[in-house]
């Protein structure tokens, strides 16, 4: 899964060349036509929803290339490192934090706390995203939550793919929360993440029922999915920067073979789509009406509904592309953590 909205601003402008689409022959109407077998040929003019704020409409606004831009992985991962740096620093700086660096079970985790008033005895773990192969989201996706929750909270540096392929991820977090165990009541820890976090997020809770582990106090499924048989609507809609930047039609086959693996697509584990549901802690789920990953979390949340599970709430922002939570500055993103903060302090023990 290619991954990261907000890593396409580390790109310069100059990459492009002016190569893709030009304001002259951008369509100006509305075309649709159907095919024989049901797919959708379609342009659309789609204006900026009014009521975003004005930080969120400026940041759908910037003209990109719809042109390919090709990366290596290696240009991904040192972009993507950049960027996340960067990006955790401004958070720190809306959302004060201690950070540190260690390992549990032999894993690389970094370690975020508050900078007083901790509430002793929870622990939030974050499964950060960054397409299974890079971390865009460590630092963004902890340092608000811990300094909302006032609890302590754990981003798993798990092994990435291709190099790693599932379960290898899935492995390192089992194997953080089961450490984590040994000193903490599991409905006093909750697990969450975004896109490829928001994945394995499911996969965890569901590997955990397997291995008969008792399950945290909450889940946070932020634009994730639970099927890799097949993508979803959205991604033959939206590209990473929601309806700007290249996106390619859908191909048929499994969704992220690099992460899939030697794994069949339809593996309960890897896609909790078609595993056993039932009795699942209180989950959240937050996605918005440009995300790539729009229709993977709405139907995950659905399956979650079908198997009884009523304490789950769904939360969708109107018009922002994929994760854009990961960009602090946001009024709609510092209301998004805001969300998951209280979700997290409402549903784990005192």
């Amino acid at each position: 899964m290619k991954f990261l909205a907000a890593a396409l601003l580390l790109s310069s402008p100059a990459l492009f060349a002016q190569q893709g689409t030009t304001a002259a022959q951008a369509p100006n109407a509305d075309t649709s036509y159907i095919d024989a077998d049901g797919a959708a040929h379609i342009t659309r003019v789609i204006p900026v929803p009014p009521d975003l704020s004005p930080e969120a409409k400026k940041s759908l606004s910037p003209q990109v290339s719809d042109a390919p831009h090709p990366q290596t992985l290696e240009e991904r991962r040192h972009g993507t490192d950049i960027w996340q740096a960067h990006a955790g620093d401004v958070s720190a700086q809306l959302y004060p934090v201690n950070r540190s660096q260690s390992t549990l079970a032999g894993v690389p985790v970094r370690i975020v706390t508050p900078t007083a008033n901790m509430i002793p005895g929870r622990v939030l773990i974050n499964i950060h995203g960054g397409g299974f192969n890079s971390d865009s989201g460590s630092l963004t996706e902890s340092i608000p939550i811990a300094n909302l929750t006032k609890m302590k909270v754990v981003a798993v540096l798990y092994r990435l793919a291709p190099e790693h392929p599932f379960p290898a991820g899935l492995d390192d977090v089992i194997a953080v929360y089961k450490d984590l165990l040994k000193t903490c009541r599991p409905t006093r820890i909750a697990i969450y993440g975004t896109s490829a976090g928001a994945i394995l997020t499911g996969e965890v809770a569901v590997r955990l029922k397997q291995l008969n582990l008792p399950l945290p106090g909450a889940l946070g499924i932020f634009s994730g999915m639970g099927d890799f048989t097949r993508d979803g609507d959205s991604w033959a809609m939206y590209a990473l920067d929601g309806l700007s930047g290249h996106l390619d039609p859908p191909q048929p086959g499994p969704h992220d073979p690099e992460y899939v693996g030697s794994t069949n697509p339809d593996d309960p584990v890897l896609s909790p789509l078609f595993a056993d549901l039932h009795n699942m802690p209180p989950t959240l789920f937050i996605t918005s009406g440009r995300d790539i990953l729009l229709s993977g979390t709405t139907i995950l949340h659905r399956a979650f509904l079908r198997a009884g599970n009523d304490n789950d709430q769904l939360v969708v922002f109107e018009g922002l592309s994929h994760a854009f939570w990961n960009d602090p500055r946001l009024p709609e993103s510092k209301e998004a953590d805001g969300i998951m903060a209280r979700f997290f302090t409402k549903n784990l023990k005192p």
